[in-house]
């Protein structure tokens, strides 16, 4: 086993790879697990494998991936009926490898009676892992800014049964900064056994998030509060699974219930600046809602 080996799941996306730069820059040996070779960051200078699997379920190829390696950070795989089973399968993958730490991508208000049905997966993955025996620690991140950019609909209106309740949605930056500081902890047990919520620094509602983006953007962008049965209902001619949509309408239901509202102090702590709020996020990431501008 090397000491010092960081497997980095789920690299090529938005959270693996900010966390596979933040590592190479403080000279951690790494290995990136991507689907395919030319979707791995390329990060020069560094002691950086690339492991290929195409997917959780594919055990031999974690196993593999895992192999030598003493700590996992696992990222939360694709939304899917059946992603429950694919984290377990990749938990139990770990074991068999002989790792002894996995930071898992959870998420904020994990619970098996949670609203936000995803964060139900979330809930059954962090209690296999319990079981497993391995070292963890849980980074339950909040919605994203980018999440709540994407809730505009093409005529400008972000609809949803939110009511009028809060969210303390996090930047994806923010998140890889707490996963890199937690990773490489000096210690190497401080944060053995915790769950952090990740959070931006204030809770905004999507009235207020539509207020910013309006300003952000130059063209009027507003919030309708659906009924539960219009949120279904306008969601209908999607033809997703009942699974998918109850996982969209449910963020919602969850803002509205107060469930994602709390914001923490954990990025401020752990990587030593504060978290972006929703106009520094806009101000430092104009590509990602460029498609909004008027």
């Amino acid at each position: 086993m090397d000491d010092d080996l960081i497997v980095v799941t789920g690299a090529s996306g938005r959270i693996g790879r900010r966390l596979a730069f933040r590592l190479a820059a403080e000279g951690a040996h790494q290995r990136l697990v991507v689907r395919s070779a030319d979707r791995a960051p390329d990060l020069p200078g560094t002691e950086t494998e690339v492991a290929l699997s195409p997917g959780y379920a594919d055990v031999e190829a974690m196993r593999a991936a895992f192999a030598g390696a003493r700590t996992v950070f696992l990222v939360s795989g694709r939304e899917s009926a059946d992603r429950v089973t694919e984290h377990r399968a990749a938990v139990d993958a770990a074991v068999d490898a002989g790792v002894e730490r996995v930071v898992y991508l959870s998420f904020m208000g994990a619970a098996p009676d949670a609203t936000f049905t995803f964060a139900r997966d979330h809930w059954a993955t962090e209690e296999h892992i319990r079981a497993s025996g391995l070292r963890f620690t849980f980074l339950r991140d909040c919605l994203y800014h980018d999440a709540i950019v994407r809730f505009v609909g093409e005529d400008g209106v972000i609809r949803g049964p939110a009511g009028d309740g809060v969210v303390a949605a996090v930047a994806h930056d923010d998140v890889a900064d707490v996963a890199t500081a937690v990773l490489l902890d000096a210690d190497g047990h401080a944060h053995d056994g915790r769950a952090y919520d990740v959070t931006g620094p204030s809770a905004y509602s999507l009235a207020e998030a539509a207020q910013e983006l309006s300003s952000a953007t130059g063209r009027t962008i507003t919030y309708h509060p659906e009924s539960l049965e219009e949120a279904y209902a306008s969601r209908e001619s999607y033809g997703a699974a009942p699974w998918e949509v109850d996982g969209w309408v449910s963020s919602y239901t969850a803002i509205a219930r107060g469930e994602l509202a709390t914001p923490s102090p954990v990025v401020r702590r752990l990587s030593g600046r504060p978290a972006q709020s929703l106009q520094e996020w806009l101000t430092l990431n104009p590509q990602e809602w460029a498609h909004l501008r008027a």
